[in-house]
């Protein structure tokens, strides 16, 4: 290191300071008379204590304007009916988003219905009834006062929904095509060949064609089968397309699996055929489900 000597020397001095410093300040005052460093901080705290004051009252003044706002009384009012407004702007966007929802599922469902030539009563879905060994079934907010019979076909404007199991005075049960236990009679688009469908899980039937020979490819729609005079059996209705055909060597049928029209776990407005269709409507009501 440069310059030791100096160094020390400088270091002694400034001790050297000190000590009388502290000397003349601890003992240099008469009982309640201030000594030297005494005026000194004096002086020091009348020059700078206001200055202290001030930063330290802007500070508090600062700091409960941010803590005191929005916590008012009136703040917490207005608050209050804000979020109340919000709320309730919220409730229409939704119930208009509905009401909306509502109104294009009924347009579609009177188109289908028209080209089909069918006459239906219209009902809401109120319970949707799935149980663990795989069945499904809704209920309907229509009954035996509104038409409603079992074994009248339910549908919506995309296609089948199923067929009705129980009716009460004012509700009815509909057993869902997907269902393991609902059999329905189908057949291909166009040419026609003849099957049966079950259900196989909650977007899928499995169809069993009597064919051997027949060609299947996949897209090909399904419809049912059905009798023009019942009610209870509507021929024309879109059932799915095929998804799949599967391998069936040396049995006397073709199967394949069907993708339906209808997601029936989300089925909201339906159609409940109340009288016989009165002729085949054939393949028409694909236009339906075609347009969509």
């Amino acid at each position: 290191m440069r310059d030791t000597r100096r160094t020390r020397v400088v270091l002694g001095l400034l001790l050297l300071t000190g000590f009388i410093l502290v000397t003349v300040d601890a003992h240099g005052e008469k009982p309640g008379e201030r000594g030297a460093l005494g005026k000194a901080r004096s002086v020091a705290a009348t020059v700078f204590g206001p200055v202290e004051r001030g930063a330290s009252d802007a500070t508090h003044s600062v700091r409960s304007l941010f803590s005191g706002w929005g916590h008012s009384s009136a703040d917490q009012a207005r608050i209050k009916s804000l979020q109340a407004q919000v709320d309730a702007l919220k409730g229409q966007v939704e119930t208009s988003a509905q009401t909306k929802a509502e109104a294009a599922e009924l347009a579609a469902l009177h188109d289908a219905t028209s080209l089909g030539g069918l006459t239906t009563v219209s009902a809401q879905l109120v319970a949707l009834s799935p149980t663990q060994d795989g069945s499904w079934s809704a209920t309907l907010d229509a009954g035996s006062k509104q038409g409603v019979a079992v074994d009248q076909t339910v549908l919506t404007g995309a296609g089948l929904v199923g067929r009705i199991a129980s009716v009460g005075p004012t509700t009815s049960t509909v057993l869902l095509a997907i269902d393991p236990d609902s059999v329905i009679g189908v057949r291909l688009s166009g040419s026609g060949p003849i099957g049966t469908a079950v259900g196989q899980d909650t977007h899928t039937l499995r169809v069993e064609f009597f064919d051997p020979q027949l060609k299947l490819t996949v897209g090909q729609p399904v419809l049912t089968l059905g009798t023009a005079d019942a009610a209870t059996s509507v021929p024309g209705v879109p059932v799915g397309r095929i998804s799949k055909v599967l391998a069936t060597p040396g049995r006397l049928t073709r199967t394949v699996l069907v993708t339906t029209y209808v997601d029936e776990t989300s089925v909201d407005t339906v159609g409940i055929v109340v009288k016989p269709v009165g002729a085949d409507p054939g393949d028409v009501m694909l236009q339906a489900e075609a347009s969509r």
